[in-house]
């Protein structure tokens, strides 16, 4: 067999039980700690209306209740709700895996409008500025998919291919190179796009390097207009990257998964912002951030 074997363990270190720390944790945690540098410098410059000292806090309170809270209750709401209506309790075995990025989208969005009202700053100048690091959030995200085995793609032929022994429900440390090859030869094993991979790289890494471009022009500039240009491009690299991942169960219109239905929804809610904001129209010359 040619393809690679994912055999890589998701617990960087036991403590004990069902208590690790694991690659899906120190994923996030980096994700927060590149947003806290870039925040504090844009900050320090005056692009970023929270104060220097509470930026770290800001982070801290957007990555419980909105990327964390809004991220899990968004996954059982949009994908698992029948599971869990079964087993409410299972709501908290995070350790399980179980997160949905466009119920974090609605997590952030709702957290920065009370935060915004709350100590009376801009609603656009947060989202503008937290737009400009989300990606690379969602790039270590999906390299920790990756590590864990989970979210695969499609079946495919090509070298790159990935045999993934969760398919079967085999964890790390449950199956030898041998049992594996016998499930390949009997079919209960494909090889799969790794489309964790391509969704680090084009939803996570590319959109992040667009976003720092837009950040620069005087169109971005504009209160919305990186907001808008965020969700265009992350929607778009999603819809994308759909094709090669292995669809949920629910399908729309007999090709549409729920993945690329909600990015069609954040699409629209782009287009509401550039019209609601003027966006469409050339901007005035002034001041740059």
């Amino acid at each position: 067999m040619d393809h690679y074997i994912h055999h890589i363990n998701p617990i960087l270190l036991p403590i004990a039980g069902p208590l690790a720390v694991r690659w899906y944790g120190l994923s996030y945690l980096l994700g927060f700690l590149f947003a806290i540098l870039l925040l504090r410098r844009w900050s320090r410059r005056g692009e970023f209306e929270v104060p220097l000292p509470e930026v770290s806090n800001f982070i801290a309170l957007l990555a419980f209740f909105g990327v964390m809270l809004g991220g899990r209750l968004g996954y059982v709401l949009f994908y698992e709700l029948d599971r869990y209506l079964a087993a409410p309790l299972d709501i908290f075995k995070v350790w399980d895996g179980g997160m949905s990025s466009h119920g974090g989208f609605v997590g952030v969005i709702l957290f920065m409008l009370w935060y915004a009202r709350r100590h009376r700053h801009s609603f656009w100048n947060l989202a503008d500025n937290m737009a400009c690091t989300a990606s690379l959030g969602f790039a270590f995200g999906r390299l920790a998919n990756f590590v864990n085995g989970e979210l695969w793609g499609r079946v495919s032929d090509v070298k790159w291919a990935v045999i993934f022994p969760l398919e079967a429900g085999l964890k790390y440390g449950e199956y030898d190179l041998q049992s594996i090859h016998d499930m390949v030869s009997a079919g209960r094993l494909q090889p799969r796009h790794p489309s964790q991979l391509y969704q680090a790289a084009c939803e996570g890494f590319l959109v992040f390097g667009l976003m720092m471009l837009l950040r620069r022009t005087a169109w971005g500039q504009r209160p919305g207009a990186l907001s808008a240009a965020y969700l265009v491009l992350y929607a778009t690299a999603r819809f994308a990257m759909e094709f090669f991942r292995e669809p949920d169960s629910t399908i729309y219109f007999g090709w549409v998964s729920k993945g690329q239905f909600y990015s069609a929804l954040m699409l629209a809610a782009a287009f509401l912002i550039a019209a609601a904001r003027g966006l469409w129209n050339r901007p005035e010359p002034g001041p740059t951030r």
